[in-house]
């Protein structure tokens, strides 16, 4: 029941990572398998290392949590609107430039980073789900979350290269459109749903 309960977990935590992960492939439709496992890695360590910060919290700092976990929502809307509204602005840039090998580099490390904060910051309040596991069932359980976002956020990123070179200059706005809207639904279940 341990390991179906992690991978439930892992498959519902990965789910912005997921869609972030379309919306980078939307934008760089000829993206190399290199960037693709890099984005993929990005994402599975964050939504691996969340869960983990948000155990040791609970058993060192619960109190100090408490008062952050507030902010987790406004965070993620900011970093994700501010992504989106950066990757509609260059699309609109190179509508007007003639971008060849600049498509290569849409995606710097910095945004990825960013981007792996965004979609795992939520991921920290699973800190008080798994607070009664051991450091050992604990760890376990994050490597299973990294693990199943690994593959979806690849899924996502292969997915989106491919469905993006069907759209060509359109794509990297829509990417930033879901980027938006992910921040906006973290936003809204954080602050009036939950």
């Amino acid at each position: 029941m341990f390991f179906i309960n992690s991978f439930l977990l892992g498959v519902g935590l990965a789910m912005d990572a997921f869609s972030v992960s379309v919306a980078n492939g939307l934008s760089d439709p000829k993206m190399k398998l290199r960037k693709s496992l890099i984005i993929s890695c990005v994402f599975a360590v964050f939504q691996a290392l969340m869960p983990l910060g948000g155990w040791f919290l609970v058993h060192n700092l619960v109190t100090h949590f408490q008062k952050f976990e507030k902010m987790i929502p406004w965070i993620a809307l900011f970093l994700l609107i501010f992504i989106g509204v950066k990757m509609i602005i260059e699309s609109r840039r190179e509508d007007d430039d003639d971008a060849t090998d600049q498509d290569a580099e849409k995606l710097g490390f910095g945004a990825l980073i960013v981007q792996g904060i965004a979609t795992s910051i939520d991921a920290l309040s699973v800190g008080f789900t798994i607070a009664d596991y051991g450091i050992f069932d604990a760890c376990i359980c994050a490597s299973i979350i990294g693990a199943v976002t690994f593959v979806l956020s690849y899924i996502g990123v292969r997915t989106g290269s491919k469905i993006g070179d069907k759209f060509k200059g359109k794509a990297e706005i829509f990417g930033g459109i879901i980027l938006i809207i992910i921040g906006i639904e973290i936003f809204v279940k954080g602050v009036f749903i939950a």
